[in-house]
């Protein structure tokens, strides 16, 4: 999946946390945050902090490729 903007990312960590059958609080304990910040990432919170955004990403089994566009401009 592309994910471009915060929301984009909002709605993968959701999808991804209720397929390893996760709540909000249970996760928020696996990362070592508050229910409270997992909320706001899953709403597309822009001011995330990328070492928890990654930590997130990592208690749900995903990784972050970063890879430049083909035969698009940069933004």
């Amino acid at each position: 999946m592309i994910v471009r903007t915060s929301i984009e990312l909002g709605h993968l960590v959701r999808e991804h946390r209720l397929l390893a059958a996760l709540t909000q609080a249970q996760l928020a304990a696996h990362v070592g945050v508050s229910r409270q910040w997992i909320i706001a990432l899953e709403r597309g919170k822009r001011t995330a902090e990328l070492a928890l955004v990654l930590r997130t990403l990592n208690v749900l089994g995903l990784d972050l490729d970063v890879h430049p566009r083909t035969g698009g401009r940069h933004r």
